[in-house]
């Protein structure tokens, strides 16, 4: 299913695949990826690396479980265990009328638990998820400390306006 969200930056197309797990309707997550791909647009500017805005671009979304994703993960990454997220940014494609930012593939099984666990809601880390997988197609990542703190610092203010807790605050201790 194919559907756009527009956004200060331009529109962002999505392609989605519902291929395993127990996902909501296609039109569901739709609607929640339009959301908040289009405002992770809107406010990532341009990739740390490059002055180029995002927009107007395209993401696929797969919506798959831990087994796919272990696959993927074990395939690509050397990694045999499932993850949350992958993504797998696309190459230049010059002369495009839009720029095809890449893949994000997220596991089911893997969403439901950390979201219980962190006692968070499904949707909000699902949506956590998806601005993170697209930060990366962007070119943002987390493997030295600079990096992690500007990531992070932008999804906090991208699910900030999409009305999400920050999923990096510490977690209030709940002792007596």
């Amino acid at each position: 299913m194919s559907a756009a969200a527009v956004t200060e930056a331009g529109p962002v197309g999505l392609d989605i695949v519902v291929e395993a797990g127990e996902w909501a309707d296609e039109d569901v997550l739709e609607a929640l990826a339009a959301r908040a791909l289009g405002v992770a647009a809107g406010l990532s500017g341009s990739a740390p690396d490059d002055d180029t805005p995002p927009g107007p671009c395209e993401v696929a979304l797969c919506f798959a479980d831990d087994a796919r994703v272990q696959d993927i993960n074990r395939t690509h990454r050397g990694k045999d265990k499932p993850t949350n997220v992958l993504s797998f940014p696309a190459a230049d494609m010059p002369g495009a009328p839009f720029r095809f930012l890449g893949d994000i593939i997220l596991a089911y099984e893997t969403v439901v638990r950390e979201a219980a666990a962190d006692g968070k809601t499904f949707d909000d880390h699902l949506t956590h998820l998806m601005v993170h997988g697209f930060l990366h197609l962007l070119g943002y990542d987390h493997e030295t400390v600079a990096e992690a703190e500007e990531m992070e610092a932008l999804e906090t203010a991208i699910l900030s306006r999409l009305g999400i807790a920050d999923p990096h605050a510490a977690p209030l201790d709940e002792t007596p």
